[in-house]
């Protein structure tokens, strides 16, 4: 089976819209139903998250939906379950994001072997140091041809965007700030001359921007310079206030950033 991310920047490289939620928030058994919805509604990519009780990278939205997925009974076992038959219909991209402990808890291997079975196209650990992931993950991963996304940050150097790049496969997910995740109104003039010195890097890789995309402003900047935009934290915010109803949530979501 093809690894269904190349076609996707290779068919659509401009204003793509990737979704990130969190398995088991608002409702454990939602997970399969909200990437259905999804899909349905034109969204491009979507990032499942694997609840953690210490998500360092996230604010306090993600946080909170985070731990009420626990409270609900989420697991990394049961969301592979909930993920068995997702490929009968669902036929874009799909990440895992989540954090070292609860994928090391279920092994590294066994994991990508899951991800390979539910059709996952990439995963995002956030706390995995790239030096690790060079030298005791990436063959794993590549064996089972699931893309490792890496982070980078404004305070990320030159050439090791250079060697993420090199030695990565998939898209670099270029974070806004090195702060937490969270909605933010704009994006100031030093951001987007980071974007944009990040671009005209030229890299192998795409880019998609995340953290603090929640309105037509940010969307249309984070796209500006790169090939779209992962909303998290506003799509969370949404889904909990239309009470678990995605399609609802993911329609006032396109209204606020103009897709």
């Amino acid at each position: 089976m093809v690894n269904r991310i190349h076609p996707l920047f290779q068919d659509s490289p401009k204003n793509l819209l990737s979704i990130y939620f969190c398995a088991g928030c608002p409702n454990l058994e939602g997970t399969a139903d909200v990437i259905r919805t999804l899909e349905k509604n034109g969204v491009n990519m979507i990032e499942i998250g694997i609840p953690f009780s210490d998500p360092m990278a996230d604010g306090i939205v993600i946080q909170n939906a985070a731990t009420r997925a626990l409270r609900n009974g989420m697991s990394l076992r049961l969301l592979f379950e909930q993920l068995q038959d997702i490929r009968r219909d669902v036929h874009i991209p799909l990440i895992l994001m989540g954090y070292l402990n609860p994928i090391m808890q279920f092994g590294f291997e066994n994991f990508c072997r899951k991800c390979t079975e539910c059709g996952i196209d990439g995963v995002i650990i956030p706390d995995l140091p790239f030096k690790d992931y060079e030298e005791s993950y990436k063959a794993i991963a590549r064996k089972y041809d699931i893309r490792v996304i890496m982070l980078i940050t404004p305070e990320t150097d030159e050439s090791r965007v250079r060697e993420i790049d090199a030695h990565t496969d998939g898209f670099i997910y270029m974070v806004s700030s090195a702060a937490t995740t969270g909605a933010q109104k704009d994006f100031d003039i030093q951001k987007q001359a980071y974007f944009k010195k990040i671009q005209d890097m030229n890299l192998r890789n795409p880019l998609m921007v995340g953290f603090g995309i929640s309105n037509k402003q940010t969307f249309d900047a984070a796209c500006s310079n790169s090939s779209g935009a992962i909303i998290g934290s506003r799509f969370v915010t949404l889904l909990n206030e239309a009470g678990g109803n995605t399609e609802k949530a993911i329609k006032k979501l396109k209204e606020e950033i103009g897709r």
